[in-house]
């Protein structure tokens, strides 16, 4: 397999449109590395330069140490794999999978021992001899997968390839696509714009928007030290809850007010010293669904709780998400399903600050 190294790679359309500014990026030999952001953010213009599908236009692309800015993408050692698939509709899986062993004169016997060893890895070989026409959307993408196998390339590149599927399958197909690397040791980039597929699938995760990499680290750090507001919003489901307000330093105690007067919460003592210099500044604070609490007591503590209306309760199961309003706030909070609260209840919720995430307000950057 191989290393990949972007440095200052950009991409910029006629018209001075840039769709990629200047990113720098390592993907070490045997990595997943997950490439996630919303619609247009330059994470598909990326992989399509490492592939060579796309022109570079500033920056150098290296795999295995070998500058391939030049290179063809079929000279570059590469496989991917897409999101529509495309596969040949008048081949038989066989001949989809062989095909470009074929081009490239391989020995029949070499070919057969690779599309047999591909077909028995993903579970296909009973599909061999039908067409894609026969076959369900999981088995192609099977079938497209089983043809970047048999390529024994350096790097495995994927393109949104479960965004075609339906929800039971991209969980059931997420879960090989892991297996399989594990069972290649290969190096991947994969790119989605679903996060729950980035934080259960990379070893890392990048997470871009507007052609800037906000962000590289592995799934677990990106959800407990998002570096700004935006990944703070867009690793996790539901989504991280902001609140503008300010800190204010009340001589004994630093405590958190929001603009709209409906929380006061205490500060810990034991995040008092990374957050003492913005007292008396605007920030936001960042609270996980999860760490807004029932409180079934239903007794207020005052620098911990906040009191609102429920407005809407989604029950899933073994939990429920909770929705309410707070003066001008939406708020979210992830429950146990023991004793949900009642749509158009008043309710007590205690705030867990230990976990509280706070981001200044002007630059959006993570301050603790």
């Amino acid at each position: 397999m191989a290393r990949v190294e972007l440095k200052s790679i950009k991409k910029v359309y006629p018209g001075g449109i840039e769709a990629v500014k200047g990113i720098d990026l390592v993907v070490e030999d045997k990595e997943f590395v997950v490439l996630v952001g919303p619609s247009g953010c330059g994470k598909s213009t990326t992989l399509r330069m490492v592939a060579g599908l796309e022109e570079i236009s500033g920056g150098q692309v290296s795999i295995d140490d070998k500058v391939v800015n030049d290179v063809a993408p079929k000279d570059r050692d590469i496989a991917m794999v897409f999101q529509n698939y495309a596969l040949y509709p008048h081949m038989t899986v066989y001949k989809n999978m062989a095909f470009g062993l074929q081009l490239r004169k391989y020995p029949k016997e070499e070919i057969d021992k690779r599309v047999q060893n591909a077909a028995k890895i993903l579970g296909i070989t009973e599909l061999l001899d039908r067409r894609p026409k026969a076959l369900s959307g999981g088995q192609r993408q099977r079938v497209a997968v089983g043809r970047a196998i048999v390529r024994n390339p350096k790097v495995f590149l994927f393109d949104e390839p479960l965004s075609n599927l339906d929800a039971k399958l991209r969980v059931q197909m997420r879960a090989e696509i892991s297996k399989l690397h594990r069972r290649l040791k290969s190096t991947m980039i994969y790119v989605t714009h679903d996060q729950v597929e980035a934080m259960t699938m990379g070893d890392r995760i990048v997470v871009m928007l507007d052609g800037v990499i906000q962000q590289i680290a592995t799934p677990m750090a990106l959800y407990h030290k998002p570096a700004n507001m935006f990944v703070g919003t867009f690793i996790g489901s539901p989504p991280m809850n902001l609140i503008s307000g300010t800190l204010v330093n009340t001589g004994s105690q630093l405590h958190f007010q929001s603009d709209d007067g409906s929380m006061d919460l205490r500060v810990p003592q034991s995040r008092e010293a990374a957050l003492v210099s913005y007292a008396g500044k605007a920030v936001t604070l960042g609270l996980r669904p999860e760490d807004i609490l029932d409180n079934h007591d239903q007794i207020i503590e005052h620098g911990k709780s906040i009191q609102a209306m429920v407005d809407v309760v989604e029950p899933l199961g073994g939990e429920v998400h909770v929705h309410f309003q707070l003066a001008d706030t939406a708020i979210t909070a992830n429950l146990k399903a023991v004793d949900p609260p009642m749509v158009g209840v008043e309710r007590i919720f205690n705030i867990n600050m230990e976990n509280a995430h706070f981001f200044d307000s002007k630059t959006e950057e993570a301050i603790s």
